[in-house]
């Protein structure tokens, strides 16, 4: 991928929150996303581990849980190769998050562009970051790099950092398993 570090973990948060956070299907199951008192413990989950965050207070889980519903429109979108329609949702998130990109230091590392919501609150934040991500991939020629999972009965989302654009699966339980039933049916046709 030709992203910094800090764009890849934005849009590997973007995949993971969506992943976590929307019902569909999983790996040929009907995957339900979790909800209730249920839902703080899954952000908290899926974002990655920071020693700031404790626990997700559930309005942060609650905002972030209908971002991902607007995250999975973006992927679903560019798989369908209908980026207006993507960019169009994208651009919808930044303006309700308020996106802005800031020059951050952390400690022993140089100065790196990160970016940061209207507020510095957990939901907006991770919001705008995420939705930055996105609109970076969008708006160049990565943009072929978010998809849908291709296995039946997976609608699971994935970035593909493959030198080669090649991944077509959310995981590599999904490629096996299509890959069986492609041999099962070979031999079937075979006997």
């Amino acid at each position: 991928m030709m992203f910094d570090g800090h764009v890849v973990a934005l849009l590997d948060a973007a995949v993971s929150l969506v992943n976590t956070l929307t019902d569909g299907e999983r790996q040929g199951r009907p995957y339900t996303a979790p909800r209730g008192t249920r839902l703080p413990q899954a952000v908290h989950e899926a974002l990655p581990p920071s020693p700031h965050r404790s626990s997700v207070e559930p309005g942060h889980a609650a905002h972030l849980a209908h971002t991902a519903q607007q995250m999975r429109a973006v992927f679903e979108a560019v798989d369908r190769d209908r980026l207006d329609e993507a960019a169009r949702t994208v651009n919808v998130l930044l303006l309700a998050t308020g996106a802005r990109p800031q020059l951050d230091r952390v400690e022993g590392e140089p100065w790196q562009v990160h970016f940061h919501g209207s507020d510095d609150s957990l939901s907006v934040g991770w919001s705008a970051g995420c939705a930055t991500a996105l609109a970076l991939a969008i708006g160049s020629d990565l943009a072929g790099r978010l998809g849908v999972c291709a296995a039946p009965h997976c609608d699971r989302v994935y970035v593909d950092a493959s030198r080669n654009a090649v991944r077509h699966f959310c995981s590599t339980a999904c490629r096996s398993r299509v890959k069986a039933a492609a041999f099962r049916a070979r031999k079937a046709a075979g006997d």
